[in-house]
């Protein structure tokens, strides 16, 4: 495939409306989500999290079915081109909506599926991990949209755009505290010792499916993963570092700018364990 494929509101489209709120404002939340021979990974997790993203913006969240139902058409109208395979993005914004921030007290939320090709990793990726950049831009706090995946992400956008050199596959976001918050595109954890911690969300940062699958993997196995203020000195010291998301999964860090990290066979042992689950 090498076009994008967009379908809104269960109709194929090649664009949106700029009144929609999701333009004009990024008022809506986004999920990205691997699809195998039709099927997307990890939905029931996906969609969970796209009910509570949506509850904290006070948008009526599609049901699910209605998702599947779209998707399902959106798949099956390009299958003819072999498309049941990819990265889907789907988008849910406030609908459309007249000029000023204030949101309609009654709307209809748009619901947009874009397709994109799965991105194709190098085998390095995978066997001996990938190197990250240490941002300059950093993470204003706001509680209200912590964890979120909202589509205001101004700061990612920013912050990708710092790195100019292909040997780095991520950057490293922090807060103005100096606090580690997460990658550009991923969540972060850290193995010391026994302990596994992940940095606190509460302020800023997103919260995804993969991280949450982290937590509740390791639950299971009466390891709780500690949420917590994590510092540059932590990454530096740690036995593992990984970054996770929902289309690559769970990758090593094994450099941070031009510092060695550890090296550890805990990411190898995480994919095992927490495979892409079709249902």
């Amino acid at each position: 495939m090498t076009t994008l494929r967009y379908c809104v509101n269960g109709k194929l489209v090649s664009g949106i409306a700029p009144t929609n709120r999701g333009f004009a404002y990024g008022d809506g939340v986004f999920r990205t989500m691997r699809l195998q021979q039709g099927v997307l990974q990890d939905w029931p997790l996906h969609y969970q999290t796209l009910v509570a993203d949506c509850s904290k913006l006070h948008i009526v969240c599609p049901s699910a079915e209605l998702l599947m139902q779209e998707l399902k058409f959106f798949v099956q109208a390009t299958a003819e081109d072999n498309h049941t395979s990819g990265v889907i993005k789907l988008m849910i914004t406030r609908g459309d909506g007249a000029r000023g921030y204030a949101p309609a007290p009654v709307s209809e939320p748009s619901r947009i599926f874009i397709q994109s090709p799965m991105p194709v990793y190098a085998d390095t990726v995978f066997e001996h991990g990938v190197a990250l950049y240490t941002c300059r831009t950093r993470l204003g706090h706001q509680p209200l949209l912590a964890g979120i995946k909202h589509l205001n992400r101004l700061e990612n956008v920013l912050a990708r755009a710092e790195n100019k050199d292909s040997q780095f596959f991520d950057g490293l976001l922090m807060d103005y505290q100096d606090q580690v918050i997460e990658a550009v595109s991923g969540n972060l954890f850290i193995k010391q010792g026994d302990r596994v911690r992940t940095p606190a969300l509460d302020q800023c940062g997103v919260s995804g499916v993969m991280r949450q699958k982290m937590l509740d993997w390791h639950r299971t196995q009466g390891v709780t993963v500690e949420a917590c203020r994590l510092h540059l000195a932590d990454v530096y010291s740690a036995d593992a570092v990984i970054i996770t998301n929902s289309i690559y999964g769970v990758l090593q860090v094994n450099r941070l700018d031009t510092q060695t990290l550890g090296h550890h066979p805990w990411a190898m042992a995480l994919r095992s364990q927490l495979a892409h689950v079709t249902y």
